[in-house]
């Protein structure tokens, strides 16, 4: 039969899984952390491997649960060394992450949905449209099931769908991420971008300790609502009030992301109207070049231009940088990741592994 989302370990707390396997074997607080850290530390698979808990108990486990664990079924290795995944869950929803290995930085760009329905203009996922939320198992999957597992200390929900649309297993993934039974990761090496949905935001940083970022596109209100159709209905100076309310913290990063495009919102009008508004506040921009989607004929800034905003930002006394786009030529960068796998002979295709994940 095929085993379902509830019968998965992964995506639950220790809390969880006490009240899920006690029916079944009197398993205590100990044991259930040792599970959930086995699964999410080391992927286990098979519970029998487990040496912290009863073999009594690893036998029911396998006879009940399944980590949840699974491979991705596609991937497209970039000329940069990063690599984009292509998932599928049980259900047959699809999703995209992103391993971006660095020196030191080891990261992976998440999924929160299959799609997205925020409708932005300048995103190749709004072209895709909206399939379905992806529950917080199917989230860290995506943390512990890329080829950079073991070596990942960032985390950047930044992949397919707005996280924020999808707030309650976002903040779920959240805490197994950061507890010291799941993947113990600091707060501050976990980053959340939203076009800004006012409620989730408000929450997002009451709950949280994780770094947030605001996707701008421009300053102004009438041009930002013709391509982040969102701005209607949560103005995007309520969502920036709402992060500037919060007491500065260094170990909490509050960014603006700020794509910017030729003599659309790269003019001095708009550098002057970031000024007014971000300087003083903390907020630090970040500066991206936009990756035309499929059918757009608007460009990327100039590099120059762009080099001339972050110097005036800086002399302004606002943190701005120019952030380096990486796996363009798989259309794995920011707002390419659309289901595209076009790349030739860089395409991958892999079984899925272990069918155990899902059949019993």
């Amino acid at each position: 039969m095929t085993m379902l989302a509830q019968n998965n370990i992964c995506g639950l707390t220790p809390a969880e899984i006490l009240d899920a396997v006690s029916p079944l074997y009197p398993i205590n607080i100990n044991q259930a952390q040792a599970v959930a850290n086995s699964v999410y530390k080391k992927g286990v698979t098979d519970f029998l491997q487990i040496a912290a808990i009863p073999r009594k108990l690893g036998t029911i486990l396998n006879q009940e649960f399944h980590a949840g664990i699974f491979r991705p079924v596609m991937e497209n290795l970039s000329s940069d060394g990063s690599v984009k995944y292509l998932f599928r869950n049980p259900e047959g929803l699809e999703y995209e992450t992103v391993y971006i290995p660095d020196k030191k930085r080891h990261t992976v760009c998440v999924s929160t949905q299959s799609g997205c329905r925020m409708g932005c203009r300048f995103c190749a996922t709004a072209g895709y449209g909206f399939h379905g939320n992806l529950t917080a198992g199917e989230i860290i999957n995506q943390v512990i099931s890329t080829g950079g597992a073991g070596n990942i200390n960032r985390v950047v929900f930044m992949g397919m769908g707005e996280p924020l649309d999808n707030l309650s297993h976002l903040l779920k993934a959240i805490e197994i991420l950061t507890s010291g039974w799941g993947l113990a990761m600091s707060p501050g090496n976990i980053t959340v971008s939203t076009v800004g949905i006012e409620p989730g935001v408000n929450k997002f940083m009451e709950k949280t300790k994780c770094n947030l970022t605001l996707s701008l596109y421009s300053p102004f209100e009438e041009e930002r609502i013709k391509a982040v159709p969102v701005e209607k209905a949560h103005p995007w100076k309520f969502v920036s009030g709402i992060m500037k309310s919060f007491p500065k913290d260094r170990k909490r990063r509050l960014s603006i992301a700020y794509m910017m495009i030729r003599n659309l919102n790269d003019t001095d009008r708009h550098l002057q109207k970031l000024k007014e508004e971000f300087g003083n506040s903390g907020i630090r921009i970040n500066l991206l070049p936009y990756h035309p989607v499929p059918g757009d004929l608007n460009l990327p800034s100039l590099p120059e231009r762009m080099n001339y905003f972050k110097h005036e930002l800086v002399i302004s006394g606002i943190s701005a940088s120019i952030r380096r786009s990486r796996g363009v030529d798989i259309n794995a960068a920011c707002g390419l990741l659309a289901g595209r796998y076009d790349s030739g002979n860089k395409t991958r295709h892999q079984r899925p592994e272990a069918g155990r994940e899902f059949i019993s």
